[in-house]
């Protein structure tokens, strides 16, 4: 099968479309032949070994010393089922679905397997491949922050700094089926998608700091990486929660004496990967509550320049790639 294989850590360029071997679907498995993936800022940020401040020699250790030990980068998928194995009852060939391998990756591929049990789940019906293809990335990570760690409440303020991307598109549109007061910060270009969206408000970061006195929230999510707590402390009411989704390690290690000190709460780090919020997602998609954003689109044999793409950090949604 045809995949994009990341060569060693670099420019958009040391990825490469090669053969490699096609995956077997074993006795619980399903093989899926891809239709979409998505190129996130988590598969650009591994390409180029940019990790967040603090990460990068535990990173290194963890994905490659010198290039990525799993050389098929991408972490989400929709396509049609190709096989499924003896003990599968769940889905069968010809199946619509999309999946979230997550940090298992392999999505930048023609074909992927995935457990039967696993992140995968049947397609909203009226739902592209590529907009399949981006539900998982960013909706995971907004649902387990906003209703698991914040646990927002209907009539709560929350704002979402990086409202445009792919994780803050997602939190606009979950924290206001969850009945919130949204506030989206994002650049002037952006914030008529983003009250689209839902968003009550925009703050244009060119023009306004959201931290600026008087301006206070129940929550605060941070998909960027520039709202550290000092930044936020005074923007955050009684028993406001900041989530700090795009943090340094630095910040992360002072997150729960921060918690402690201030009686507020402070939460950062990554989403788990679980079938049950795949499911989820789908629900939220065909009641209507989330639907993903689309950038931009590239076929695989132009992977680099969806690279390229993600690279601009000027994203609006997510960057999907086609087969």
């Amino acid at each position: 099968m045809k995949a994009a294989v990341c060569t060693a850590y670099g420019a958009p360029e040391v990825v490469r479309v090669v053969d490699v071997p096609a995956p077997v679907a074993g006795p619980n498995d399903v093989l899926i032949r891809i239709h979409a993936a998505t190129l996130s800022s988590g598969d650009a940020r591994i390409r180029g070994a940019n990790f967040p401040p603090g990460f990068s020699i535990p990173a290194r250790l963890f994905l490659g010393l010198t290039r990525p030990r799993n050389p098929v980068l991408g972490t989400e998928l929709a396509g049609l089922v190709e096989a499924v194995g003896q003990n599968v009852t769940r889905f069968q060939k010809g199946d619509r679905v999309f999946a979230f391998p997550g940090v298992a990756m392999g999505c930048h591929a023609e074909l992927k397997v995935m457990p039967h049990d696993g992140a995968i789940a049947l397609m909203p019906p009226d739902f592209s491949f590529e907009e399949a293809a981006a539900i998982a990335f960013g909706g995971t990570t907004a649902l387990y922050f906003l209703r698991d760690v914040a646990n927002v409440q209907r009539g709560e303020k929350v704002l979402i700094n990086g409202a445009s991307g792919a994780v803050g598109s997602a939190a606009v549109q979950l924290a206001k089926h969850y009945g919130c007061h949204v506030t989206g910060v994002c650049s002037a270009a952006n914030s008529a998608l983003v009250r689209a969206l839902g968003a009550d408000e925009v703050i244009d970061y060119n023009a306004s700091d959201f931290a600026a006195p008087g301006l206070t929230w129940d929550v605060i999510l941070d998909t960027v990486g520039n709202a550290p707590f000092a930044r936020c402390r005074n923007a955050l009411n009684k028993d406001g929660r900041l989530l700090i989704i795009a943090a340094s390690l630095g910040e992360l290690v002072k997150a729960p004496f921060q918690s402690k000190m201030s009686g507020l709460r402070v939460a950062g780090g990554t989403a788990p990967e679980r079938a049950q919020d795949i499911a989820e997602l789908k629900n939220l998609c065909e009641a209507g509550a989330f639907k993903p954003v689309i950038d931009s689109c590239f076929p695989l044999d132009r992977i680099c320049d969806a690279h390229a793409r993600a690279d601009t950090h000027r994203k609006v949604g997510s960057v999907v790639v086609t087969l």
